[in-house]
């Protein structure tokens, strides 16, 4: 006979079977599906979704975690089960109409987006982006909040996490980088033009999977297609799969945007497959995830020790474009500080400016102070602020990105506190791995990813994000970290 807990287990995983359903129509929509069928893969996954609500908010398994929760359990049985709570509450404030038109509320606007992007003209996305606003604001309202509208959709990707403390981070973010920044700008420019030229697509793609099985991940478990914007996606960890886009006229776009994924899909093949559908079998936070992906993105792929294990193979496959170029002109190059325009193709410094803007313009929708009507001209005026470039066209701006069209208003935050996670983490790596910097060199990845396998990987959501960066590094996320790391690494690239 199951215990009460093995029952918990067995609806979980139930739950995490219809989830991932859902997870392979999503896949196949972006990568495979015609685009015809878009309306009848909306209903399909609207009715995944309206199943999945009725598992998990079931009166009876609400009875069963009330009964767990007040019984006597084991650390790891209560850690579960306190996490479960937390989202079955949060779960219990949608009815299943909510449920099923906010899916189809996604499913019409990231249609409404592709066609856009197609067409370069935000007025194709405006009406199904302000439909799904409109459901978020209702949300947010359902959830309830204490301060702020935003507090409670940011809670879906950052557990615990406040708009009162991300506006203390990117008020630190425009106090120190902003100014180093623009520091580094008055200085003689590096070179990065032998980046932009032509590069054949297969042989990106097959220098990409190169880099991927590199970095530790397991093509067995995985595999890599072409998508509009790069993604991640997981059945479990036995089934973890990658997107990458490929611009012949951009050696950069395909080349981060792996790294980037694959950084995504080793947590994933990282968790626990023993404890699918649990708490302990998930990724801890989004934040979190955004750290495993750019430590293996800018702190490791964007190193100088990285790429004198990889620039030989580079320069083997792109002869023409990169003979003539040494390891330390590319490593500068792709180094190089600019302000862009858009924000997957930004360097690592102004990129907290793009997530900056888009924080900003997410709390202002949730406020009501500004319309889908009025959005793609205050997407460009903040862009001219910040990083004082004009948008030419929707596609370079305000539609660039598929975030909206997935209605993941309060998701753009993790991204920094990704990168600033991940620079504490690489620093304590590097502590305990003396020897990391030449492993590295010398194309060896397989401690870092044993480290983070044992520091971050394993505990899936046994901790909070802040429980577990002090666990690892001996205090909670500290913005220092990430502002050492950048002022030693690009003071050696634009000289003191």
């Amino acid at each position: 006979m199951q215990t009460d807990f093995q029952k918990y287990h067995t609806t979980l995983k139930k739950l995490a079977d219809v989830e991932h359903a859902m997870a392979v129509l999503s896949w196949d929509k972006e990568v495979n599906a015609p685009g015809g069928g878009a309306e009848l893969r909306a209903q399909q996954i609207a009715t995944l979704s309206g199943i999945a609500h009725d598992i998990f908010t079931n009166a009876a398994f609400g009875d069963l975690l009330q009964q767990l929760n007040e019984s006597e359990l084991s650390d790891f049985e209560r850690r579960n089960i306190v996490r479960t709570l937390h989202d079955y509450q949060r779960a219990q404030s949608f009815s299943q109409d909510f449920v099923i038109r906010r899916s189809r509320a996604v499913s019409a606007a990231y249609d409404a987006w592709l066609k856009a992007r197609e067409a370069n003209d935000y007025q194709v996305f405006r009406e199904a982006l302000a439909n799904l606003i409109e459901i978020k604001r209702e949300e947010a309202s359902l959830v309830g909040y204490d301060d702020h509208p935003y507090d409670a959709l940011l809670d879906e990707y950052e557990p615990s996490m406040r708009v009162a403390q991300l506006d203390v981070l990117f008020s630190d973010v425009r106090r120190q980088l902003v100014d180093f920044v623009r520091e580094l700008r008055q200085r003689p420019q590096v070179a990065d033009n032998f980046l932009r030229q032509h590069f054949a697509k297969d042989d990106q793609w097959n220098f990409g999977l190169h880099l991927l099985e590199n970095m530790g991940y397991r093509f067995e478990n995985g595999r890599q297609d072409i998508s509009p914007h790069p993604f991640t996606t997981s059945f479990g960890a036995s089934d973890v799969r990658v997107t990458t886009r490929i611009d012949e006229k951009n050696f950069g776009s395909m080349t981060w945007s792996c790294i980037h994924e694959g950084g995504h899909a080793l947590y994933e093949q990282g968790l626990p497959v023993e404890y699918y559908g649990l708490p302990a079998g998930k990724y801890l936070s989004l934040g979190i995830h955004e750290s495993q992906s750019r430590l293996w993105e800018n702190n490791v792929g964007r190193s100088l020790p990285y790429w004198e294990a990889h620039y030989s193979n580079l320069q083997t496959r792109f002869p023409k474009q990169l003979g003539a170029i040494d390891v330390k002109m590319f490593y500068k190059g792709i180094n190089r500080i600019s302000p862009s325009l858009i924000r997957v193709e930004s360097d690592e410094l102004h990129y907290h400016f793009h997530i900056l803007i888009r924080y900003e313009i997410e709390k202002a929708l949730l406020e009501g102070k500004v319309e889908a009507a009025e959005l793609e001209d205050y997407w460009n005026s903040k862009y001219k602020e910040y990083l004082d470039v004009d948008v030419p066209d929707a596609k370079q701006g305000i539609l660039q990105d598929i975030h909206w069209s997935y209605g993941s208003l309060g998701y753009f935050p993790t991204y920094s506190l990704g990168s600033f996670y991940a620079a504490q983490f690489f620093q304590q790596a590097q502590k305990d791995i003396p020897e990391l910097r030449q492993q590295i060199q010398q194309g060896d990845n397989s401690a870092l990813l044993a480290w983070l396998r044992e520091k971050v990987h394993r505990h899936g959501q046994l901790h909070s994000a802040d429980d577990l960066c002090t666990q690892i590094t001996g205090e909670p996320l500290n913005f220092r970290y990430f502002m050492d790391y950048a002022r030693e690494k690009y003071q050696g690239i634009y000289g003191r």
